[in-house]
């Protein structure tokens, strides 16, 4: 991996054997906490180098956009969350990692995953109990009582099965059983979306910071997702079926890996690896966290309501993609939209609100300005002829898929 930045790692003969499975779709994620792209790069990790050999690695990033309405912290909680809604803090309403109030109006995967009208069998390996029952919203009446069908959590707080251990090691412990749990169940079971959460390497980062000890915790790691990957793979062979599992973190960390939070370059690149093929949008280099839900739901053929769509902040990097990185520009009465052409020429639908009710449950009247075409890279939009407002915003939408940006006057 030593040449894995901005990247990817095709291998040929591995690529088509994987893409010749045409059974039933599953997918996995695995985020292990707190590990940023130059250590991934740097140790060279078997299971992660293996599952990219199949796909793809790409750097990535979190926190928003410095400076910007959705500049988000680079917080673990914050980050899941990120994943999890296609949102960033100024949507989905998640600081930090306590005292958290969601806001749900901000569908989760896991939710779309609920809503489909067939049945779709859900999984969560993890630690924190609040992955589940408060970033997820497990049972509430506002995520239309979700429920997980295979519970594997809330062993942080079980200290008669992971006594206390110097350097919190029972928090290793726990990742070590998460990831057995996670392997058996999908084994046995499949279901067809987990998610599978590692928390030890961030409490590695946090007490040694950069050197041996927190190496030695992120190898060990990747020995956990390759017992997932053992059982993707056994469940591909034996029973025709068709995985995407994509690993990643929350967030990077400071200079010296002690620390994370803020918006340096450090704490925001981080990455992703996945066994299947990716578009221009991972390939450029610039793909965001929030950009792994919608590629799930692509591949595993989930369909999402406009109106949802219109506010996830990411793109798949699954599957065609046609624009990127929208921008607005405003000057007097007019604004210009840009964005990055990637892969072909299309129509670009238009459309704007000045309201912001989906926030609070409602719906927002969403207004058509206009079309233009992928290469053109931009479009204005006179801003007379929509109501008067000192808040805009903007949807440009094409045959795969959509982009949004605010305007606050």
């Amino acid at each position: 991996m030593k040449k894995w930045i901005h990247v990817l790692i095709p291998v040929l003969s591995v690529f088509l054997s994987a893409c010749g499975q045409s059974g039933p779709r599953k997918a996995v994620y695995i985020i292990i906490d707190g590990v940023p792209a130059d250590m991934v790069e740097r140790l060279e990790l078997p299971a992660i180098q293996e599952i990219a050999s199949e796909g793809a690695y790409g750097r990535s990033y979190v926190g928003g956009t410095v400076g910007r309405y959705d500049e988000t912290p680079t917080i673990s909680a914050v980050g899941y969350t990120d994943l999890l809604t296609s949102t960033w803090l100024n949507k989905h309403n998640v600081p930090g990692n306590d005292n958290l109030s969601p806001n749900y109006n901000y569908p989760t995967l896991f939710r779309l995953a609920k809503d489909q009208k067939r049945e779709v069998k859900t999984a969560i390996f993890s630690s924190w109990t609040d992955n589940r029952t408060v970033l997820i919203g497990e049972g509430k009446p506002e995520t239309g009582k979700v429920c997980i069908d295979y519970v594997y959590d809330g062993y942080d707080l079980d200290r008669e099965s992971f006594p206390d251990r110097e350097y919190d090691l029972r928090i290793f412990d726990i990742d070590e059983h998460v990831s057995e749990c996670a392997a058996q169940c999908i084994r046995e079971q499949a279901p067809d979306l987990s998610w599978v959460y590692l928390w030890y390497t961030d409490d590695a980062g946090h007490l040694f910071g950069n050197g041996e000890r927190f190496d030695e915790y992120v190898r060990l790691a990747d020995r956990q997702v390759a017992r997932v990957w053992e059982a993707v793979k056994y469940r591909r062979e034996k029973f025709g079926e068709d995985w995407m599992v994509i690993v990643t973190t929350d967030h990077g960390r400071t200079v010296d890996g002690h620390s994370h939070g803020g918006q340096s370059e450090r704490e925001r690149v981080t990455w992703v690896a996945t066994n299947k093929p990716v578009n221009g949008r991972m390939k450029s280099g610039r793909s965001a966290i929030t950009d792994i839900a919608p590629s799930m739901c692509r591949f595993l053929g989930f369909g999402i309501p406009v109106d949802v769509e219109r506010e996830q902040d990411g793109t798949s990097f699954y599957g065609r993609s046609d624009i990127m990185d929208m921008e607005v520009h405003p000057y007097d009465s007019t604004v210009t939209l840009t964005w990055t052409c990637l892969e072909r020429n299309v129509a670009v639908r238009v459309f704007a609100a000045v309201t912001n009710d989906f926030k609070s449950g409602g719906r927002d009247e969403w207004i058509e300005v206009g079309e233009a075409l992928s290469q053109d890279e931009s479009f204005s939009v006179d801003l007379t002829s929509l109501p008067e407002s000192d808040f805009y915003k903007f949807v440009a939408e094409t045959p795969d898929g959509s982009l949004n940006r605010w305007l606050q006057r």
